[in-house]
């Protein structure tokens, strides 16, 4: 595919089957779905899982893809509601694990010590809730508040409300650790 057909182009021809189109729009979208996968859920192993099952799916969801918004946004949407959706798996999972005892407190503190290694901000942003975290993600990916709110089917208003809790949340916990020091 040449280098000047957009975004938006090689997914339309992707949807009907062209496996070039895919190929030339994975190629150019992978590290973008791997950057957001990453934030959305602040693990590097959980970042590659998200993001192979969000490449899997791609060529069946790319067929409701009308080419009226921009690609970017509709994908963004596609990790989002694919990062929900590992995040309520994990949950039930999480829950039918409650009460394994010694087996499940060890799994845990190995994911704390994990976890300790990542930097500040992946740490913190996993305090969030979910609508902040999604929120932050989407914008510390330079998207425009205008297209978060798209993504996150809000209004830029509530988009930018969260942008400013989220960091005023981010400051009081750095503020707690520095006390803590």
């Amino acid at each position: 595919m040449r280098m000047e057909t957009s975004d938006e182009d090689l997914a339309l021809a992707a949807a009907g089957g062209d496996n070039r189109a895919f190929s030339a729009l994975l190629e150019r979208r992978y590290d973008t779905v791997f950057r957001l996968a990453f934030r959305l859920t602040g693990s590097q192993h959980e970042a590659e899982d998200l993001t192979q099952d969000v490449c899997a799916a791609l060529p069946v969801k790319l067929r409701s893809f009308a080419g009226q918004s921009r690609l970017s946004t509709w994908l963004y949407r596609v990790v989002v509601n694919a990062a929900h959706d590992r995040r309520r798996r994990a949950a039930t999972r999480a829950r039918a694990a409650d009460g394994w005892g010694d087996w499940e407190v060890n799994r845990r503190a190995e994911n704390a010590e994990t976890a300790a290694e990542i930097d500040w901000l992946t740490i913190t942003m996993r305090a969030l809730p979910d609508d902040l975290r999604d929120t932050l993600a989407l914008v510390l990916d330079d998207v425009t508040h205008r297209e978060a709110a798209l993504v996150l089917g809000v209004t830029e208003g509530t988009v930018s409300w969260r942008v400013s809790e989220a960091k005023k949340r981010l400051r009081a916990l750095r503020a707690e650790q520095e006390a803590s020091l």
